[in-house]
């Protein structure tokens, strides 16, 4: 049986799609998940890792993009279906899984023509572009959160909750320590802003270290910088001789989490969902460009229950950011009844949900279904073989 899941582009996509494809290699023993994404996307780099097949298509977004960057997304359009067309007919699958990101609205668009159950995941409380315009279309909608059901026909869509991969619950302290070259004894604080860094975040930390000084020998980071800020950081900690490891990209979630006593980071869906699985105390700094504000939407709603603080992108700077980091370092109680608020919300099962979902789907097919799927592969390109 073949599934394809598509979708990418951050982390926010691409992480609770692997934790779908875990749970679906885990319940269906003979399933081939294949993923389709871009290139530039950093799926590709994280699929291959994570042991799964993945092709790519010709696609770019156009929400919040240049003008001409608009244009040329618009004209690989056509590339784009055409690509999405060729690994449908190649992989044949019985049902395709939309993720978000733009890159999944060509495949799932394309799998729906041709027959094949579609099912699309919503991550965030406000619907992207893409996920808005499958929604009408696809046979099932997984939402993560109750806002985020209005967008979508009521008949068909479902709350799941967000993927979590299984290992994020695994992390060792002791063991992150040691691979990341932390004193376990220290306060550690691990700061991320995505998959690709932040700039305005690692500026911030970058600045907020002249006001830290008399904290020195209490705290030490982890700081995820992404690939462009990854030597400034760098030079910024070892100028004001604070301890810690700096690295582009953390492969191991686990253990950052593990080690981490407080953490800095954007608001995304899925790092929302790790938080809360993991129970960390967090410092939330809302991405003031996302898709209908959704950033600061998950953000103020664990603010208002006492799960985390949140500083707005616009507010950030070295001083606020280091006020609020001295104040939780010197009150271990208040990061307690963080931990606390926050573990309460953490759900585990939202992957065996969709899963469960998808199953359903896979059982209503028919040979009926069956046949006008070859069909229209038959329509589409008389020389393909059945």
């Amino acid at each position: 049986m073949n599934i394809v899941i598509a979708g990418g582009g951050t982390g926010g996509h691409v992480f609770p799609a692997v934790a779908i494809a875990r749970e679906l290699k885990r319940r269906i023993a003979d399933v081939t998940v294949t993923f389709v994404g871009t290139a530039k996307g950093i799926e590709a780099r994280i699929i291959p890792v994570e042991g799964y097949d993945i092709r790519f298509i010709r696609s770019e977004g156009v929400v919040g993009k240049s003008f001409y960057k608009t244009i040329r997304a618009i004209f690989k359009a056509p590339l784009s279906f055409k690509d999405s067309y060729g690994i449908i007919k190649d992989l044949k699958p019985e049902l395709v899984i939309g993720v978000g990101g733009y890159s999944s609205g060509p495949v799932v668009l394309c799998a729906k023509l041709l027959g094949i159950h579609t099912i699309i995941h919503e991550q965030n409380a406000v619907p992207g572009l893409t996920n808005k315009t499958l929604g009408k279309f696809v046979d099932t909608v997984a939402v993560t959160h109750h806002e985020s059901m209005k967008f979508f026909p009521r008949h068909k869509t479902y709350l799941t909750g967000n993927p979590v991969r299984k290992e994020i619950l695994e992390g060792d302290r002791e063991r992150g320590c040691r691979n990341f070259s932390l004193d376990k004894e220290r306060f550690t604080i691990f700061i991320f802003g995505g998959s690709s860094g932040a700039t305005h975040i690692n500026d911030a930390v970058s600045d907020a270290l002249v006001y830290l000084e008399p904290f020195r020998d209490r705290i030490q980071f982890l700081h995820q910088t992404g690939n462009k800020d990854f030597d400034s950081v760098k030079k910024a900690y070892r100028l004001r001789e604070f301890k810690g490891t700096v690295l582009p990209f953390a492969y191991e979630m686990a253990d950052a989490y593990a080690v981490a006593d407080l953490i800095i980071s954007r608001a995304g869906a899925t790092t929302v969902a790790e938080l809360t699985a993991c129970g960390k105390a967090a410092i939330l700094v809302p991405f003031p460009f996302a898709a209908g504000n959704h950033q600061e939407i998950n953000a103020r709603k664990l603010l208002d229950i006492g799960a985390a603080q949140m500083i707005l992108d616009k507010d950030l700077n070295g001083k606020t950011l280091s006020d609020l980091i001295k104040y939780l370092v010197r009150d271990p109680d208040a990061i307690g009844e963080m931990e606390r608020t926050c573990k309460s919300l953490g759900s585990g099962d939202a992957a065996k949900k969709i899963v469960e979902l998808i199953s359903a789907l896979l059982k209503k097919k028919g040979k009926v279904e069956t046949e006008f799927k070859k069909d229209w592969f038959h329509y589409m390109d008389p020389g393909c073989s059945s």
